[in-house]
């Protein structure tokens, strides 16, 4: 990618964000290098990977990755055969003990969603025994550990056994009366060493043993006494045997680190694409960037584009889009409205996106691989080279139409300024329709109207302007595409408080058709301004629209509910009415039968017509009432209708038993309980009894499977609350099913909203009992024990 490029870009403003976010010397080494890819392969595959790392911080937080010292410097001495130091041996623990977390990490993941990083996660290699062993003889990264050996602590037992009987002897010369007055002070103290009392110097003859030192004035001397020289002599023997053994236990980790060397040595080059690939994601969360779409096909559509360098707070989103029904786009408006900054923006997006860096846009923008990205921006004037600021763009235009192609994109600001206005719009044009010729993707700013109608009259060209509010004199920095921006000179003048005689001799030294011109960019303005209100209005109809229909759907579906509550409850007190008539016309029916058997003929004769009546009377209450509830399923067959046969009806949602055969309208009377009633055989349904045992065997087995086959643990450890209540939701149903009492769910500490998330939906679950925050061994608060009925 060319170097003048990137500067001009600040693509180095970029990567030293990014390398902020790494955390280790390689990611930091990986991060520094980055250069942008015009291969489309290798950029989907670095967007990819970026992605991945960004869906594994969303769910999990980031990895544990730490610090490290430089492996290559450890895995070059052993392989010399040299020996490893205490904080040598110390920093192989702690890449081992960071490779194994790691590894811990990403147990939650699979290499199938995950399958770029996932890879880097599954070639990394840990040895727990190691870890274990070198922390295990570490007191710090200077000193063993008294227990390294057996041997090491008899040692060191031994020297602290010699040192308290020095102390002892030493102590007797300090506070002894014939000795105390000859010491300059009260201490013990070492010296080559080997321990010392100080002495003055006129009384150096009083005390017999050997002058080890000398106070810079010489008036104190440093003497061990005679009666602990066999002692001293012991504590060096004893040190000497110390730092053999030391020496030896280094020996013995550094051999055991030997044979897994080149495996941690590979394990640290894959934690820097780790390492690498989480800095991206960081950069990109930090940014609020997305993975755009990527294209060779030299297309361009950033959505809401928010160029990352500029103050979040400030910066303006703009919508751009080059590459489909136009190659070329004209940018115009005036001086600080942000012409530049869409140049930057679009040429900083592709050098990050063919970097693998995700762009702050909107998720759908999308964005092309170029073989190079061209860019002429700023002011270059060079007073050493004897350059104007016209002669030092053309030298960069030079350049720029010397090697761009069609699979470049081009980037020129303010083409053509700095020389003679007529002479400039000329070679600018120039310019712009030889890059349209070779098909180049060109981006280019000005400020000449003859590139504005340039832009109108050419095809595979387009205008676009920088917004400018005339009222306040400021830009709103927004882009607009299709619409040349229009000089806004005379405006911002006379708003300025220009004679008015002014700007009327102004105006007479404009062309006819300058005049026409701007008058037309004007119409344009004006109908957009127009347009962009009408769009507005539409706009808040529209939502206005949707939640009335939405208010409308609910309400309806409410009506629906509650009409059908209405009809549930008819029914079944209707039903409740009939058998409550069906009893009182049995009594009725036993009585009389017991006045038929009177021999008074007159009662017989008004008890049979009372029991027609009756029966009349029940027959049009069952018409009414016996109604299909629902569809009627495994319908009989009439020629399966046999006396006695069991059936079930639907509209009483009850097994009956069929008391007659079909009449010729295929009518059969029924027995419900003490009832009996006429229905048509297509109302009746084949019993389900063998179909509903074999379902309760079903039912069953599923129970006792479920009782066996789940966990009394949920992890929802990553889980959006959503995503956990979907979850676990499941899994409560499956619990309750299995008879299970008691369940633990694990959703951590974190910020709290997942615990609070889960806590809320436990409250309305029917199957909960009662719930609570575990306890000290239970898991504390990052765990939630429920009780199921």
């Amino acid at each position: 990618m060319n170097e003048k490029t990137l500067k001009m870009l600040e693509f180095q403003k970029i990567i030293d964000r990014l390398t902020e976010n790494a955390v280790t010397y390689l990611g930091k080494e990986k991060c520094e290098v980055l250069q942008p890819s015009s291969n489309m392969n290798e950029v989907s595959k670095w967007q990819k990977e970026t992605a991945e790392a960004s869906s594994l911080i969303l769910k999990f937080g980031n990895p544990p990755i730490s610090r490290i010292s430089d492996y290559s410097v450890i895995a070059q001495k052993i392989r010399i055969g040299g020996v490893l130091s205490i904080l040598e041996l110390l920093n192989v623990a702690n890449i081992l003990k960071m490779m194994r977390e790691l590894k811990g990490y990403f147990e939650v993941g699979d290499t199938e969603s995950y399958p770029i990083v996932g890879e880097y996660f599954e070639q990394l290699y840990s040895n727990l025994n190691v870890e274990k062993e070198i922390y295990r003889c570490m007191k710090s990264d200077e000193e063993l550990d008294d227990r390294a050996s057996t041997e090491l602590y008899n040692i060191r037992r031994h020297i602290v056994d010699a040192e308290s009987r020095i102390k002892d002897k030493l102590n007797d010369f300090i506070h002894g009366g014939n000795t105390a007055k000859f010491l300059q002070e009260q201490l013990i103290t070492i010296r080559n060493d080997r321990y010392v009392i100080p002495v003055k110097a006129e009384y150096k003859n009083e005390i017999k043993g050997f002058v080890h030192d000398s106070s810079a004035s010489g008036s104190t001397l440093f003497i061990e006494p005679s009666s602990i020289f066999n002692i001293n002599n012991e504590i060096k023997d004893l040190k000497i045997k110390e730092q053999l053994e030391i020496q030896r236990i280094l020996s013995l980790l550094t051999q055991m680190v030997d044979p897994i060397s080149e495996m941690v040595e590979e394990s640290v080059i894959h934690l820097a694409n780790i390492d690498f690939a989480f800095a991206k994601a960081n950069l990109a969360l930090k940014m609020d960037a997305y993975e755009p779409k990527l294209n060779d096909k030299h297309y361009i559509h950033l959505k809401k584009a928010r160029h990352p360098l500029i103050d979040s707070n400030q910066v303006v989103p703009i919508d751009i889009i080059i590459g489909d029904q136009y190659q070329t786009l004209v940018i115009t408006g005036p001086n600080t409205g942000g012409k530049t900054v869409t140049l930057k923006t679009v040429g900083l997006f592709t050098l990050m996106a063919q970097s693998g860096l995700h762009i702050p846009a909107l998720e759908s923008s999308e964005i092309s691989v170029f073989e190079n990205i061209y860019a002429d921006i700023g002011d270059e004037q060079s007073i050493e080279q004897s350059l104007s600021t016209f002669s030092s763009h053309m030298k960069n235009v030079i350049m720029i139409t010397g090697n761009a192609t069609k699979n470049d994109l081009i980037l020129l600001d303010e083409l053509g300024s700095g020389t003679d206005p007529v002479e400039g719009a000329a070679i600018a044009m120039a310019v712009l329709e030889y890059l349209k010729q070779i098909k180049s993707t060109t981006i280019a700013t000005t400020h000449y109207s003859e590139l504005k109608s340039y832009a109108i009259q050419e095809e595979g060209v387009e205008n676009a302007s920088c917004e400018f509010d005339v009222e306040t004199l400021r830009p709103t920095y927004k882009l607009l595409i299709g619409v040349p921006g229009k000089s806004n000179a005379f405006a911002i003048s006379k708003k300025l408080g220009l004679s008015e005689k002014i700007l009327e001799k102004a105006n007479t030294f404009l062309s006819t058709e300058s005049i026409k011109f701007e008058e037309i960019l004007g119409d344009m303005e004006h109908d957009r301004m127009k347009a962009r209100e009408q769009k507005e209005v539409a706009s808040r109809m529209l939502s206005d629209a949707k939640i009335e229909k939405e208010k409308l759907e609910q309400e309806i579906k409410r009506l629906e509910d509650k009409k059908e509550d209405i009809l549930q409850k008819a029914k079944k007190e209707a039903r409740d009415i009939l058998l409550d008539a069906e009893s009182e016309a049995n009594d009725i029916i036993k009585e009389l039968t017991s006045l038929k058997k009177s021999k008074d003929k007159n009662v017989n004769k008004s008890a049979e017509e009372a029991r027609s009546k009756l029966k009349r009377s029940i027959s049009e209450m069952q018409k009414d009432l016996v109604k299909p509830k629902k569809e009627v399923k495994n319908a009989i067959d009439k020629k399966e209708i046999k006396v006695g046969m069991k059936a079930y009806l639907p509209s009483l949602d009850q097994e009956v038993s069929i008391v007659s055969l079909p009449d010729k309208k295929d009518n059969v009377i029924v027995q419900a309980g003490i009832m009996k009633l006429t229905t048509h055989i297509s109302q009746l349904e084949k019993m389900a009894k063998e179909e509903k045992d074999k379902a309760d065997v079903k039912i069953k087995s599923m129970v006792k499977s479920k009782a066996r086959d789940i966990s009394t643990e949920i992890m929802l450890l990553g889980m959006t609350v959503d995503e956990a209540v979907s979850e676990l939701e499941k899994y409560l149903d499956d619990a309750y099913l299995a008879g299970i009492k008691q369940v633990r769910v694990v959703h951590g500490k974190g910020s709290g909203s997942l615990r609070r998330g889960v806590t809320e939906y436990l409250r309305s679950n029917p199957h909960v009992a009662s719930f609570r925050l575990g306890m000290y061994g239970e898991g504390d608060s990052g765990v939630t024990i429920v009780e199921l009925k």
